[in-house]
């Protein structure tokens, strides 16, 4: 899951990228509104968290613009507003849920998982596909009940797929979804991964669609 991480203290938004990325998270970092609002409208992201008191547009500011320009993305606010009317604008400018500082760090990737999940059209925080079943608290996968020993690639990759069931993915998106922006992947990385996990897991299936991507289907889904 790919976010974009809106916060102008270093510090803080420092340590939530560490901590996003020790959960399987693939960070983007801005520290002001502008570059937020520019980012925000130019690439997809899986969710954002956005501070409020940011430099050159403040956070309202950014949220209403990206919502103006259409994007839906799940965001999570960072706030120091404590009174429920404060708020209550924060949610009327179309944000999805909020995080009062200080917080716990562990909340946030919870909520955030929860927010993404809700987006997908996952309303519990297990998914399912055919027999395999990752937990999106634990971070545990299953495959028929057996756990499944997946590298951090591996299982941001099987992550990925689970939330979007049946649906084709691209190279281009798995290598934008998966990897840091300043990695530099290998051209066929993609296919690697894709070949271990197929040996890796046996009641589902991926599905190589040819000059579109792949697809994660039970075992007796069949496509024309």
């Amino acid at each position: 899951m790919k976010i974009l991480v809106v916060e102008d203290d270093l510090n803080l938004s420092n340590m939530l990228v560490k901590l996003l990325q020790d959960f399987g998270f693939v960070c983007d970092v801005v520290y002001d509104g502008d570059a937020a609002y520019e980012r925000g409208c130019t690439e997809f992201y899986d969710a954002a968290i956005l501070d409020l008191g940011l430099p050159q547009r403040d956070g309202i500011s950014v949220l209403q613009g990206w919502r103006d320009f259409g994007c839906a993305m799940p965001v999570l606010i960072l706030t120091a507003r404590g009174r429920w009317s404060e708020k209550l604008a924060d949610f009327n400018a179309g944000a999805d849920d909020y995080v009062t500082k200080p917080f716990e760090a562990e909340e946030v990737v919870v909520r955030l998982r929860a927010l993404i999940r809700r987006s997908a059209g996952h309303a519990i925080p297990e998914l399912h596909t055919g027999g395999l079943v990752i937990n999106t608290l634990s971070g545990c996968a299953t495959d028929g009940g057996v756990s499944l020993n997946l590298t951090g690639l591996e299982f941001r990759m099987l992550s990925y797929f689970m939330h979007h069931p049946s649906r084709v993915i691209s190279r281009t998106e798995f290598l934008e979804h998966v990897y840091e922006s300043e990695s530099d992947p290998d051209s066929n990385v993609i296919d690697v991964i894709i070949g271990r996990l197929r040996k890796k897991i046996r009641n589902a299936r991926i599905t190589t669609v040819r000059g579109q991507g792949f697809r994660l289907d039970p075992l007796g889904i069949e496509y024309e």
